[in-house]
Parts: structure tokens; sequence; C-alpha cells
């Protein structure tokens, strides 16, 4: 049970819970792992704590959007409803990831991955306001793959697939953005390379990329995701390669744990930071596990903001509330080792 009324269970831990109340936010702190609690008339139960030391921290954000001002909006399509900030109000992107880098430098983590569409449309000045906050915040930590949003124009910014080695986990960021295009690919050479990667890999690894992957359905060509094959052959390279513990990805603006069909590890998708319920996530690396921790950006003006989009699409009949939150299981869940 996650929510009752208004008031919602957001994020769990081994040591702690969050619940928010439209733009109330109450943290309880310090709690045991791996044990029921209520509190607010929500029943909850803590994650275990994995076994061994914490060997390093990441965070991860995705869909930041720097320059977007109208959200909801469909192409030309005037249904809605489609939100701008108000007047007075900075630009909500600003506002989201400002959120969003404060949370994180608190954290302190070894490392920060961005996991694309960082503008709204790729402009210089869209990707320079991004640099300014996140290489501004996190220099020489921060690892950034780009999106569709990135390269609707044939940009060529944060381009390439990167090895990021931390201690007790290696995270490959893969680009798997097609230029000009939504959809999303991983190209034979870029297979190949992350074969030998995981060859010679002696901790677990979590691949990282933009596209969420091809699941389940009718198999196409246009699906909005990462494409059928190869979404195959991902699931093919994590069966031949124990070390691969799970996928994660943006795109869909959504919190959603699907399991691949053949190696049966978590293929994982997380919130936009821009808008409901405007999220970051958190891996705790132990000896033993990874832990993925989803947090709602609380400050005070990040809340207002998306508080105000929980019912985006709601002309096409959407509910993008209970689709971009999902369930607290698809938020905050253990990843084991293989």
């Amino acid at each position: 049970m996650t929510s009752v009324g208004a008031t919602e269970l957001t994020t769990v831990a081994d040591n702690l819970a969050v619940f928010h109340h439209g733009q109330h936010v109450v943290r309880h702190e310090n709690l045991q792992p791996d044990t029921a609690y209520t509190e607010h008339g929500i029943d909850f139960r803590t994650l275990p704590r994995p076994d061994g030391k914490l060997l390093s921290v990441i965070a991860t954000v995705n869909d930041v959007h720097f320059g977007e001002t109208e959200c909801g909006r469909i192409d030309d399509n005037p249904l809605g409803p489609i939100l701008s900030a108000l007047p007075g109000e900075q630009p909500y992107p600003i506002t989201m990831n400002a959120g969003a880098i404060a949370e994180i430098k608190e954290l302190n983590p070894n490392a920060v991955l961005v996991k694309g569409d960082l503008t709204e449309a790729g402009t210089d000045e869209q990707f320079a306001e991004f640099r300014e906050h996140y290489e501004g915040a996190f220099a020489d930590k921060l690892f950034v793959a780009r999106g569709n949003h990135d390269a609707y124009r044939g940009q060529n910014e944060f381009t390439g697939d990167q090895w990021i080695q931390l201690p007790g986990i290696a995270i490959a960021l893969i680009d798997t953005t097609i230029p000009l295009e939504t959809t999303g690919r991983i190209d034979p050479p870029q297979f190949e390379w992350l074969n030998d990667q995981l060859s010679a890999s002696t901790t677990p690894v979590i691949i990282m990329g933009h596209h969420q992957q091809w699941i389940e359905g009718k198999r196409s060509d246009n699906y909005f995701g990462l494409h059928p094959d190869s979404s195959d052959a991902l699931d093919a390279l994590a069966v031949r390669h124990a070390c691969v513990i799970a996928y994660t990805a943006g795109h869909t603006h959504r919190h959603r744990v699907r399991r691949m069909p053949r190696s049966g590890i978590p293929s994982i998708e997380i919130g936009c930071v821009k808008d409901f319920p405007g999220t970051w996530a958190e891996y705790r690396v132990y000896e033993g596990a990874v832990m993925q921790v989803v947090h709602r950006i609380s400050s005070p003006d990040a809340l207002s903001w998306s508080e105000r989009c929980r019912h985006l699409y709601e002309d096409f009949g959407t509910d993008y509330e209970s689709y971009a939150l999902g369930t607290l299981e698809d938020r905050c869940l253990i990843l084991p080792l293989r």
C-alpha cells in the first residue's frame, strides 16, 4: 500500500521513508532495515540493507529539458493541459534542476550521471545552460549521455559511450540516440565495445542509456524507445555476462520496472526531473547488492511546480499521475548480484 487519500509514500530505503502531502514533506530517518512500519496511515516495509560495506554512491537524472517553456504540449496539438511558469517565476526547468542539484550535492555521490534529454531542442543556449548548472555543480564527477531532444537537428553534443569505473561497480553509459529521430538503438560496434568491456569487468555493471528497452508487445521499427533488435541484443548480452545486473533508462517520464525475458534482470525506467513527480535516483553500492532509491525533488518551488503537473495529458484521457509515479516497488528496490 503506498497512499491513503492525498498522502503518498514516495521514497523508502533501508533507513528512510519520505511522505508527501501536496507540498508538505515528512521525512522519517534512522529507521531499521527490513522492518515493518505504519506512518500517516500507510503500512510499509523498509528495504533490506545489502551485505557488506557501502562502497560507493551514484546519483542519476534524466529528461531535464533546459529551455522548455511549455509542459504537456505534444507537437502542435492544442490539447493538454499545457502549462508554463507563472509571471514572476523562473523557468520551470531551472526550478526543478536547481532543486535536484541541491539535493544531490548534499548526498555528495561518487558520480553523477545524466541520461539524456538535457535540452528541449539542443540549441547552443540550452546546452550552455545545462553545462552551467551541472558542470558547475559536479565538475569531473559528471558523466553525460544525450537524448533524442538533443539531436533532432543532427547535433553532435555529448556523443559516444563511456565506461565509468567506481568502487564496487562499473557503469556503461550508452549513447542510444539516433540523430533526427525520437527512437533509439545500439549499433553493432557499440555492442562489440560493450562485450569487450564486460568480458574484462571484475565488478558488477549497470548499463544506462536514454531510451527504454522494448520488452514485449508488437515489434516495430517505430517503437518509442530502444529498437526491438537492440533490445533483444541487450538481453542476450546480459545472458552472456552475469556481471550485468540492470539496465536503466529515461525517455518515458515514468517509473517502471520490467524483467528482460531471457536474462531476467531488471529493465528500469526513471521519471523525469522537469515535471511530476520530479525525481532523481540514488544507487547505493554495497558489496552484496545495489540499492536503488528514487527521491522526489522537494524544494518548495519544485513541489509547487510539480504538483501543478499531476494531470498533464488529461485531455488525451491519460492518468499521468499514476503513469509517471508508478508504484513504490518501481522506484525503490534492491538490485541483486548474479
